[in-house]
Order: structure tokens, then C-alpha cells, then sequence
């Protein structure tokens, strides 16, 4: 019988876990994140619309930095991808962008925070 290596034997527990339904995220997507809710014994599903700034990890691991502007006060919210909580990820439109972090948004005040749309 030949010796499976610990890499191996983890991949394939997190095998199970993995969700084929979420599209290619990209860094300067705008997307919906669709995050299970449960208030009391009902269970609901909130959207949370924004900018994806960051991606961290891979594999099961991944997570996604998403940060949207409301009230003139921004937001950020870390997802994992691959979380029972998080329904549906939708893209709304994606940007041309050539930095693999875009913390620099953070410090930019309304349309100055806006990023070149890209059509496929």
C-alpha cells in the first residue's frame, strides 16, 4: 500500500467542501455577495454590494475583501468564499486594474475612487 503524504490526505478532506458555483473573482470586480442571515428561527439572505479590493489564500482558505461607500463613510468586509453563509456571489461589472491590492481606495473621496470598467 503506498504512503499517502499529510498535503494529500488534507486536499482531499477540503475536496468535499469546495463549491463548484462561485464565478472567477477578480480584483476590482464589482460584485453582490449573497450572506445567510438567521434572525431568530427564520433564515433570509442579505446582499452586500461593493468593490473587491483583495484576495487572500487559495483553496478552501480563500477570501475576498469586498468595501463599499455608504453615507459617505466607507465600508470593508472580509468573506471566505467557500463559507456555508455566503449563498450566491454575483459580478456586476469588472475594471481594468493593474495592482493586485487596492488598498489605495481607501484614502480617495468620491469619483476619484472610480475604477475603468472593462467589457467582455
Amino acid at each position: 500500500m503506498a504512503k499517502l503524504n499529510v498535503q494529500q490526505i488534507v486536499n482531499g478532506v477540503e475536496a468535499k467542501f469546495l463549491k463548484e458555483d462561485i464565478p472567477p473573482v477578480r480584483i476590482g470586480d464589482n460584485i453582490k455577495v449573497g450572506v445567510k442571515i438567521i434572525e431568530g428561527s427564520k433564515e433570509r439572505v442579505q446582499f452586500y454590494e461593493g468593490t473587491v479590493i483583495a484576495k487572500k489564500n487559495s483553496s478552501i482558505n480563500t477570501t475576498i475583501t469586498v468595501r463599499k461607500t455608504f453615507q459617505g463613510i466607507g465600508i470593508e468586509r472580509i468573506f471566505l468564499i467557500h463559507s456555508p453563509k455566503i449563498d450566491s456571489i454575483e459580478i456586476l461589472r469588472s475594471s481594468k486594474v493593474r495592482r493586485s491590492k487596492l488598498y489605495y481606495l481607501r484614502n480617495l473621496k468620491g469619483k476619484a475612487s472610480r475604477l475603468k470598467q472593462t467589457f467582455k
